[in-house]
């Protein structure tokens, strides 16, 4: 924790410092590619062992192994000691993993190459532009950076699985169709499924949960919220944006007790959670809270509702935007619902699919520049 300390948050603890008292103190520290995820891993490792003395390792070359295991290691998912404790030391390499985990791996590239790094390419230019914006224009921006950390972090996840699957190891899933959720409970039940966990299981837990008195639960909550904001970066932006969904998630809680929860219909609730998801996403996308309230003013009109730029922004993303919509939705489950084919023509669509995905991903990374995942950042 001193570690993450020093190279994630002094410089920003410094200029705190400094903005309060003048003191002159600054440092600028490169930040290690990864810290945060390598960092909560170590931590597993002396959680899970004190808990469960068995899974020690007498072996530093076996906890070596763990906490440097390439696949996942510079963005998740935050794999915890007991999920691979066993598969450290006994893993069967079979020829049904590794075509799973290939195909996992290339439909998580196609995430990444042929829907993230398209809506970041309209996110990034409407987030920095200078010129007031519409309303239209800003909604779509958001839209658009909706989708791109979504398929960016999750393609990012899939590959990591696939990989691990490669390998023998069987890594827990970290995303589950976060978009079609009803309520940000349920999103933080779908989003970034390893983490959450990760604070439900190491901090809110040991807190006290919601065993003890109101106030209690309350105070548990704040911290696992204000921790979580903490933890994607040194920037007020992600302090809020923790708070934030701490106060959305204590609002929802307190609507569960009074029985107002569940008298909306299913659509309602799909709004709800995605509005609000998205005027997170703003602050998290954000260099500084001024910049976000900014943002948040054009979506709500206030330099218009509409103009030409909004038209053209469309015009040239609606391909992007109507896919990832598509896709962020379980449509693979819903069709196997609904069509009732057999195996074999299954395997055949599931096969052509991953070649069109793989040589539409070698196209796309020849022809763009460097894009890198979103959460390499933290």
């Amino acid at each position: 924790m001193g570690l993450l300390f020093v190279f994630k948050y002094l410089s920003f603890t410094l200029r705190g410092v400094d903005y309060v008292f003048h003191t002159g103190v600054a440092a600028d520290i490169a930040l290690p590619v990864g810290i945060s995820f390598f960092t909560f891993q170590l931590m597993s490792y002396v959680f899970d062992v004190c808990r469960t003395p068995e899974l020690a390792r007498r072996n530093p070359l076996d906890v070596a192994l763990y906490v440097s295991l390439f696949p996942q290691l510079i963005a998740g998912p935050i794999v915890r000691f007991e999920t691979v404790a066993g598969e450290i030391r006994g893993r069967v390499e079979t020829s049904r993993d590794f075509t799973d985990g290939m195909t996992r791996f290339v439909f998580g590239l196609g995430k990444k190459l042929l829907i993230a790094n398209y809506a970041g390419f309209s996110a990034d230019e409407i987030f920095a532009s200078a010129l007031p914006l519409s309303a239209a224009t800003a909604w779509i921006g958001a839209a658009a950076y909706t989708l791109q950390i979504y398929f960016d972090f999750s393609g990012y996840s899939d590959m990591a699985i696939g990989l691990g699957r490669m390998f023998g190891f069987h890594f827990e899933e970290n995303f589950n169709y976060p978009y079609v959720s009803k309520s940000i409970t349920e999103f933080w039940r779908r989003w970034h499924i390893s983490l959450s966990a990760w604070f439900r299981d190491y901090l809110y837990i040991p807190l006290g949960g919601s065993r003890g008195a109101k106030g209690r639960t309350v105070f548990n909550l704040f911290v696992v919220w204000l921790l979580t904001g903490i933890w994607h970066g040194a920037n007020w932006t992600f302090i809020a944006w923790g708070l934030y969904y701490f106060a959305l998630l204590l609002a929802e809680r307190a609507a569960r007790e009074r029985g107002l929860s569940g008298r909306f219909p299913g659509w309602a609730g799909h709004l709800y959670a995605l509005f609000f998801v998205m005027i997170g996403w703003v602050l998290f996308r954000s260099e500084s809270i001024a910049e976000a309230g900014r943002y948040l003013a054009f979506m709500f009109g206030a330099n218009g509702w509409a103009d030409e730029s909004a038209r053209l922004y469309f015009r040239d993303g609606k391909t992007v935007l109507l896919a990832g919509t598509v896709f962020s939705m379980p449509v693979a489950a819903w069709c196997k619902k609904r069509f009732n084919v057999g195996a074999g023509l299954r395997d055949a669509a599931i096969s052509l699919s991953l070649l069109l995905v793989f040589v539409l991903s070698l196209l796309a990374c020849i022809k763009n520049s460097y894009n890198p995942f979103i959460y390499f950042n933290f």
